[in-house]
């Protein structure tokens, strides 16, 4: 299991700034619910001094996406917006009190939301969409530019380390080859070789461990008594979902990823991101541990 630090699980569990802004005037979505995590973050400017008066968010991800958007909001209030995009990654990890290295890609995320949304408020263009030509890894939709600045602004020397700060390669593997050769063109900007057998920058301190340990370890549940209480969080769920016209049922439930299936209004609605995200949430809260809630179209299909 991962080691979150008491700072983590407090802005995951008591988020500052989470919600609307009605008088946002500068909006930053990044991420995709089929990705597994997505954050919109709002900002509310002072128009002239560009000082940011009040930011919140949403969002739809793991603990550490919660609270690295959490902490992000704090770090910037007050701050004006040539401040705040000098802001990095590093320093949302730094605030939290670190981050487990495969949760690094969490701050990252919220450091490209902030740039979206400064983007935003000053009328200018951020395009978050890939060229086919850019795209490393078409599962998680990462860029050659995205890998390549992420590995210069944490000073990266492993496909791992890559994988850790963007997801780049964490589903197929198929891109590890392409992710390799950016490594070897940027190291050797700072005069290094890459070395593939070199170890990842924190190595995970838990490689091994079981899903039935990591189970236990989350909050000592039986199989059946997690899923009996996902289960209930969805009825509680379910009344609202089907007064509009939508539904909600679960699929599947694998270690700490819960599979549900949207039907009616809810398939393709433009708010589902923050009705799975409340859900998820309310899981979270009732199963003392962090999951993760993944929408599919059907049944999972075996070994995914």
């Amino acid at each position: 299991m991962w080691d979150y630090s008491e700072t983590v699980k407090d802005h995951f569990y008591n988020p500052r700034n989470a919600g609307v802004i009605t008088e946002a005037n500068g909006i930053g979505d990044v991420g995709s619910i089929s990705c597994g995590d997505a954050l919109r973050l709002m900002l509310r400017v002072e128009p002239g001094s560009e000082t940011i008066i009040e930011a919140s968010f949403q969002t739809f991800g793991c603990g550490s996406a919660i609270a690295s958007s959490s902490a992000l909001t704090e770090i910037i209030k007050g701050m004006t917006l040539d401040q705040a995009l000098g802001v990095t990654n590093q320093d949302i990890a730094d605030y939290l009190d670190g981050l487990p290295p495969e949760k690094m890609h969490c701050s990252v995320m919220g450091r490209e939301a902030l740039q979206a949304a400064v983007a935003n408020y000053r009328g200018e263009e951020w395009v978050d969409d890939h060229e086919e030509g850019a795209l490393v890894c078409k599962c998680f939709a990462v860029d050659e530019p995205m890998i390549e600045n992420t590995i210069r602004a944490n000073t990266l020397s492993t496909v791992e380390d890559v994988t850790n700060y963007t997801k780049a390669g964490g589903s197929c593997s198929s891109c590890h080859e392409k992710i390799e050769e950016i490594l070897t063109r940027v190291l050797a900007e700072r005069g290094e070789a890459f070395d593939p057998m070199a170890p990842a920058r924190t190595p995970p301190e838990e490689a091994g461990e079981t899903v039935a340990e990591t189970v236990a370890e989350m909050g000592g549940l039986s199989t059946l008594q997690r899923i009996r209480r996902i289960e209930d969080e969805i009825a509680k769920a379910r009344p609202q979902l089907q007064a509009d016209g939508g539904d909600v049922e679960l699929i599947d439930v694998r270690g700490n990823q819960v599979f549900i299936k949207l039907s009616g209004a809810c398939s393709g609605c433009q708010m589902a991101a923050m009705t799975l995200g409340g859900l998820q949430q309310h899981m979270i809260e009732a199963l003392g541990e962090f999951v993760q809630l993944i929408p599919v179209q059907g049944a999972v299909p075996v070994g995914e």
